[in-house]
C-alpha cells in the first residue's frame, strides 16, 4: 500500500471519528506535522507512528508479503 493510500485511509477514519488533526495528534502522541505529511500523501512514517495512529482510529495493520517466483528475481536482476 503506497502512503497516499494510507494517508487517505488514516484521513477518511479520522473524519469519520470526527476528530482533528490536532487532536488525533495528541490523542497517538504523534507530531502534528508527521500527521499532516501523512495524510497529504508526502511522509514516509515509521511503523511506530502507524501503530499509534491505527490504536487511536481503532485500526489494524497488516503486512502482507508478496509471493514471487525464483523467475521473477532473477528477471529483476537482467
Amino acid at each position: 500500500m503506497l502512503v497516499s493510500s494510507i494517508g487517505e485511509t488514516i484521513k477518511k477514519r479520522r473524519k469519520q471519528l470526527g476528530i482533528t488533526q490536532p487532536h488525533l495528534a495528541e490523542l497517538a502522541n504523534v507530531n502534528i506535522n508527521t500527521l499532516y505529511k501523512l495524510e497529504s500523501g508526502i511522509g514516509n512514517p515509521s511503523l511506530d507512528v502507524l501503530n499509534k495512529l491505527a490504536e487511536v482510529l481503532g485500526m489494524e495493520l497488516k503486512i502482507e508479503v508478496k509471493k514471487i517466483t525464483l523467475n521473477e528475481i532473477n528477471g529483476n536482476l537482467l
